[in-house]
């Protein structure tokens, strides 16, 4: 968001309190937002944790660790399921036609959900966002509710040819959605003969730009999937909030 202060307003009530100490006692506590914008410059920037040290508001050690208790604790789900609740609010979301895509990234450290890289000699490395065979556990992953589709008010999904299975189709189908398989060349085959048609992947084309942006997840340096899935929440939940905001501003 362009103000980061507005972004701290959303993100703070979010936070849980501090635990306890088993002793009753506690040393000096980092801020919260002093964690969190180190949290946030490890994940605009891309930088390893342990950088901090010399330019983070907080140190490699207490920023990591306030990350962990907020993973464990659903901060950066809630702050994925705000954003899109406040966009909603603002903005509304197109239930009628849902996108999904994939895309591999580099993942140096590996990690449990990392598989074999299909372009170098099936070396550990690339963490799958999203394939065929995660469809179904992509589309299970949204954070808020999605409307029931009816037959006045249908959903599409749209995909490109690298989901062109029966198996796909037939997910789509239990679903409730209907399946959108085009090619980006069908696509402009089908404006050209149509200057009124809309195209309707663009959306996910977009996103993964959009995501690219945050260097901590271009290349994933996280060990724990737990972590790095952690990391697309609030890179997520800051798109939503920014899309709601820049919506919200004047003309």
């Amino acid at each position: 968001m362009a103000d980061a202060g507005l972004l701290w307003m959303r993100i703070q009530p979010l936070l849980p309190p501090r635990p306890s100490h088993p002793l009753g006692c506690h040393n000096p506590r980092v801020p919260d937002r002093d964690a969190m914008d180190s949290i946030l410059l490890v994940l605009r920037t891309g930088m390893q944790w342990n950088a901090l040290d010399l330019t983070g508001p907080a140190s490699s050690s207490s920023s990591h660790r306030r990350f962990q208790e907020w993973e464990r604790a659903g901060v950066f789900h809630e702050i994925w399921r705000r954003g899109l609740l406040e966009y909603d609010q603002k903005v509304g979301i197109d239930w009628s036609f849902l996108a999904a895509d994939g895309a591999m990234t580099k993942a140096p450290l590996g990690g449990p959900a990392t598989g074999p890289n299909p372009t170098d000699r099936a070396q550990r490395g690339p963490s799958v966002r999203s394939s065929p065979r995660l469809l179904e556990s992509t589309l299970a992953s949204t954070p808020i509710a999605r409307p029931i589709p009816t037959d006045d008010s249908p959903q599409g999904l749209c995909l490109d040819r690298g989901y062109d299975y029966d198996q796909v189709r037939e997910l789509a189908l239990a679903q409730r959605f209907e399946a959108h398989i085009r090619t980006r060349g069908e696509e402009l085959a089908a404006k050209v003969r149509d200057p009124t048609w809309r195209a309707r992947r663009w959306v996910v084309e977009a996103a993964h730009p959009w995501l690219n942006r945050n260097r901590g997840i271009l290349i994933r340096w996280s060990k724990k999937d737990d972590n790095h899935l952690a990391l697309l929440q609030l890179a997520s939940g800051l798109i939503a909030f920014k899309k709601a905001h820049v919506a919200g501003l004047p003309a």
